[in-house]
């Protein structure tokens, strides 16, 4: 049986992720990963820009997504409400000890603007589906901008670079642990109804490569103890697995396969930076709260 909706295609009709071109996901999955490289060495403001365009286009994804359902952001305002909301609280939290404004007072006051413009500028097309659309610009703000601006707020703190390059290569080893676990040895499925290809054994492979890395990283990168690497790895690993299931089923509630085409080869902004997107809080909180 194919799930279908009047404006979509059968889900098993779209290309897998097998078929994908791979010399484009390669060259794209380059050109990321020297933009953040080269941005966090010379220029972290260029990695703060990455964030916002990252965060702009996968609002305008979730809006698309959102469609399917009947249900429609007020993405004008979000996609507006993304560039202050990461980009003010980074530059807060930056100049703060010049400006005296406290990063997290900007923070809300961006936050509180974006929703009030988000509910005023749906106002004019009238009280049918208001709450639905209402709730589809809430949700678009709290899972996009709202999450993505601890990437700022990490990447403010003294060692911002290397507790952003921490972060990244944890997520990033409990992505390929799982997978190449997951894939070699996998049995029993961990989520089902969510997502079918998730396996216990994945999750112990993420666990142990995440874990890993995050020691690591914390021993010669950061100068913490190597349980709290250890601690930071298993948090990517929970809230990145989060992040990953987060959107697989939003996915499958609106009956798509990815979230757009937007990086060959890849998919959307949201299918590549899920995991990072929701690990970034408790990596952030786990920062704020080190040893040292």
């Amino acid at each position: 049986m194919t799930s279908t909706s009047p404006d979509q295609e059968p889900i098993e009709a779209r290309p897998s992720r097998a078929g994908r071109d791979l010399p484009a996901a390669i060259l794209v999955g380059l050109g990321l990963v020297a933009w953040i490289v080269l941005s966090l060495v010379f220029w972290p403001p260029g990695f703060i820009l990455l964030v916002v365009l990252m965060a702009c286009f996968g609002s305008i994804e979730i809006h698309h997504a959102l469609r399917r359902i009947g249900m429609r952001s007020a993405i004008v305002p979000i996609v507006a409400g993304s560039v202050a909301i990461i980009a003010g609280t980074y530059a807060a939290a930056i100049f703060q000890p010049v400006t005296d404004l406290p990063w997290h007072e900007v923070l809300l006051g961006c936050l509180a603007v974006t929703v009030l413009l988000t509910l005023i500028w749906r106002m004019p097309g009238g009280a049918e589906g208001y709450v639905k659309d209402a709730a589809a610009s809430l949700f678009t703000i709290s899972y996009i901008p709202l999450l993505a601006s601890f990437l700022g707020l990490i990447l403010a703190m003294p060692g911002g670079t290397w507790k952003v390059v921490t972060l990244a290569l944890c997520v990033a080893g409990s992505d390929t642990g799982g997978y190449a676990v997951g894939a070699t040895l996998g049995r029993h499925p961990m989520a089902p109804n969510i997502s079918p290809k998730k396996t216990w054994e994945g999750m112990a492979g993420s666990t142990l490569t995440a874990v890993a890395v995050g020691v690591l990283c914390a021993l010669y990168l950061l100068g913490q103890p190597w349980w709290f690497g250890a601690l930071l790895g298993l948090a990517c690993v929970v809230f990145g697995t989060a992040g990953d299931l987060i959107e697989s089923l939003i996915k499958r509630d609106v009956g798509i396969k990815d979230m757009s085409s937007i990086l060959p080869g890849h998919g959307g902004v949201l299918d590549r930076a899920d995991s990072l997107l929701v690990a970034a809080p408790a990596a952030w909180l786990l920062f704020t709260l080190a040893p040292l």
